[in-house]
């Protein structure tokens, strides 16, 4: 089954919510990388959170989340895009570690407990827009809940969990997004605390069975949310051969012309979908030949523009001297 993601409201429109389903997802995530365990549940835990916040966005418009901790994975970086596409990385794939006192994967120890999180909103404006704020927890649910407080100022609570197996697959991988709308009422707040108190790990009811609907349905009860859409989600990189040529030329003609010296050619790797492309003296020195060429018509347009001013100053001098 395609994962996807659902939308809805609920309590007469009180509550916005999002429960999706990415166990594919993480699972493409997590073959491209070759991640383990502990670096499987770091990097799918934000690709969820990635997908949702996307979710609130419309058309072309993408968000990206980097989280830079002080933990053992390092760096991990996603993208994702208001279709569902969404893709990631995490420095440190390869990270085990031994469950926490609670038999959980021990996120906290790959993420960190000193850095930032930072979300990128590229909304097809001049600038994008820039969030950032520290870690405070390093299970990354509370730290995007955190985000959400303060950087979109709207209250919620946001559940992210992967369950890996013991081969390292993915066995499961989902989570939910609750959004406070203005004018919520005291009681739909204490109906909502109390059943996020109760609420099983997203982990234990989808290993069980369950589906967004479901979770939504723990969360508010069958009959107080309705279904807004359903929408697929998948792991998807858009990288070309054509957009990385678009960057080795923007390195300029001395650093191509090194690499047709030192190396006879170029390769390349996506940082998110680990494709590599090779670039061969051919494609090299057509990207010098390229540049050159530019170049040159650069010149000659400067050159004809100084030309013009100088016979225009020439007349002004003419005229002058008339007077």
């Amino acid at each position: 089954m395609t994962d996807y993601l659902i939308k809805a409201l609920a309590f007469n429109g009180e509550i916005r919510a999002f429960a999706v389903d990415a166990t594919k997802t993480v699972e493409t995530a997590h073959e491209m990388h070759d991640t383990w365990s502990a670096s499987s549940a770091a990097l799918g835990r934000t690709l969820i959170a990635n997908v949702m916040f996307a979710k609130n966005l419309k058309g072309d418009d993408e968000i990206s989340i980097q989280v830079n901790g002080d933990g053992l994975g390092g760096k991990i970086f996603t993208t994702a895009k208001a279709n569902g596409d969404v893709k990631g990385y995490i420095s440190n794939p390869r990270v085990v570690l031994p469950p926490t006192e609670a038999g959980k994967i021990n996120v906290r120890a790959v993420v960190g407990t000193e850095g930032t999180i930072t979300v990128i909103k590229d909304l097809g404006l001049k600038e994008p827009f820039t969030g950032q704020i520290p870690i405070v927890d390093g299970e990354l649910g509370a730290d995007f809940t955190y985000y959400m407080a303060v950087s979109e100022q709207i209250n919620g609570a946001i559940g992210l969990s992967v369950l890996v197996d013991t081969d390292d697959t993915i066995r499961t991988a989902g989570g939910f997004m609750v959004q406070v709308m203005p004018g919520a009422s005291e009681e739909t707040l204490e109906i909502l605390e109390k059943r996020l108190a109760t609420l099983l790990q997203i982990s234990q009811l989808m290993d069980k069975g369950a589906t967004p609907e479901d979770i939504l349905t723990a969360l508010f009860g069958e009959e107080n949310y309705q279904v807004l859409s359903h929408e697929p989600i998948q792991f998807k990189c858009h990288c070309s051969k054509e957009r990385f040529a678009t960057g080795l030329k923007s390195l300029g003609r001395a650093e191509l012309k090194a690499m047709i010296d030192e190396d006879h050619g170029a390769e390349v790797v996506c940082h998110f979908c680990n494709k590599k492309y090779f670039f061969d003296v051919d494609e090299l020195q057509a990207m010098i030949d390229d540049i050159t060429a530019k170049i040159t018509k650069i010149e000659q347009e400067v050159d004809e523009d100084n030309a013009r001013i100088d016979d225009i100053a020439e007349d002004q001098d003419d005229k002058d001297g008339e007077l």
